[in-house]
């Protein structure tokens, strides 16, 4: 189990590393910056000119075009956005954890926040990734097998998420909740504990501590008895790390491809977080090739979720989406900043904070889900006062941690200059 949560841990860092990174090849390129420009500006000038007719709440039956929404929205997407990136920069580990749960704060439908969550992963992809050797050794026969496998995953699970939806929209909401309350819950506690170990035992860790070393050459007993396994094709890697390199059976890549393109269609996130501890644990994949290769792997499994199963069926809030995208470029640049003046230990009882409040978000919205569904006959008043308190405790203590980053990075703004 402690094998699990390093390895989603160290996913978690690669993939924030990934983000800090396109961020910055964003915002240091004027041709980035010009098309992002390009993008906000109809955003605000139809908003204001609509502003008067637009619907109260996100996420209704007819609200999936841009048309449906208003500068505040807007506003609110680039808060969202932004917390998420302050976590990501700071914590150094993926906070799109967080974006999911907060859309379905807001009001937005289940199905709608994550076509929104993902199309927003594969836009800061494909504007500010550049793939080169700081990525990592990518393994091409790896990363194409892999995306075989998880186009599959990514087209049943957008299917079962449609599905759900035609069937009731309540029943989706309910079903995507359950599925993070299970994750998060899991993460957040696992979290939580390490944190609290090791803060007894009195180490100092760094913000990005648990990451990813280049060097790791070691595997498992389960990713040796894998690779011992003949079964045509064989994929060829880590020639780079390993005399002769090793190979495995291209059926195990694509099933963990699998796996990953339908959490990641479920849930709206790149799915990187799995990928890490499949690679390195059960395929035996160095550190060094998974690195690569993960990110190489969602910028496909995101650009193809997005727009295959929810784009197409008017599942994207294209507003919400640049929102959060020009929120985040900023959070993690300030977020990655802070990391110089904040001691590691407190960054890390943040992660686990951060994690457990969208896990607490969820699971106090499930009971109005249920009885909406007609499965659980709590009083309405109870249900909907365990939904409101899941909602104020979730930014209540995501809002607090954004505004203690801010104050750290404003009132060291000095120090971070000369540094």
């Amino acid at each position: 189990m402690r094998k699990l949560y390093e390895g989603l841990r160290m996913a978690a860092i690669a993939h924030a590393r990934w983000e800090i990174q396109t961020s910055q090849n964003i915002l240091r390129s004027k041709k980035r910056l010009l098309i992002l420009g390009l993008m906000i500006l109809p955003i605000i000038l139809v908003s204001i000119a609509f502003a008067a007719d637009l619907p109260a709440i996100l996420g209704g039956k007819k609200a999936y075009c841009p048309a449906f929404y208003s500068l505040f929205i807007f506003l609110i997407s680039i808060i969202i956005g932004l917390i998420a990136g302050l976590i990501t920069g700071c914590i150094g580990a993926g906070g799109g954890f967080i974006i999911t749960p907060a859309l379905m704060s807001a009001g937005v439908k289940g199905i709608l926040a994550v076509g929104t969550d993902l199309f927003h992963i594969f836009a800061k992809a494909i504007m500010g990734t550049a793939v080169h050797r700081k990525l990592g050794n990518v393994s091409l026969g790896l990363a194409v097998t892999f995306v075989i496998g998880s186009v599959i995953g990514v087209s049943i699970g957008g299917l079962i998420n449609r599905a759900l939806y035609a069937i009731s929209p309540v029943l989706s909401d309910a079903f995507i909740s359950a599925v993070y309350v299970f994750m998060l819950g899991f993460l957040g506690f696992y979290a939580m504990y390490d944190f609290l170990r090791l803060r007894k035992a009195g180490k100092e860790v760094t913000a990005h501590d648990g990451g990813a070393p280049k060097g790791v050459t070691t595997t498992t007993g389960i990713a040796m008895k894998l690779q011992s396994i003949n079964i045509p094709p064989r994929i060829a890697f880590d020639f780079d790390v390993v005399p002769g390199g090793r190979r495995i059976s291209a059926i195990f890549v694509a099933a963990c491809g699998w796996v990953v393109g339908f959490v990641a269609a479920i849930m709206g996130v790149g799915g990187g977080f799995l990928t890490f501890p499949m690679f390195v644990y059960l395929l035996g994949v160095s550190s060094f090739t998974t690195v690569g290769t993960d990110i190489l792997q969602i910028i496909f499994t995101a650009g193809y979720a997005s727009i295959s199963q929810y784009a197409v069926y008017g599942f994207i809030f294209y507003t919400l989406a640049t929102g959060m995208l020009l929120g985040s470029l900023l959070g993690i640049q300030v977020g990655a900043l802070t990391t110089k003046v904040v001691k590691g230990m407190y960054i890390r009882g943040f992660y686990a904070t951060a994690i457990i409040a969208g896990f607490l978000n969820r699971l106090l919205a499930l009971p109005s889900k249920l009885r909406g569904l007609e499965v659980l006959m709590w009083p309405k008043s109870l249900v909907n006062f365990l939904n409101t308190a899941g909602i104020i405790i979730f930014f209540a203590i995501v809002g607090t941690f954004a505004l203690w980053v801010l104050s750290k990075f404003l009132g060291n703004l000095k120090s971070l200059k000369e540094g």
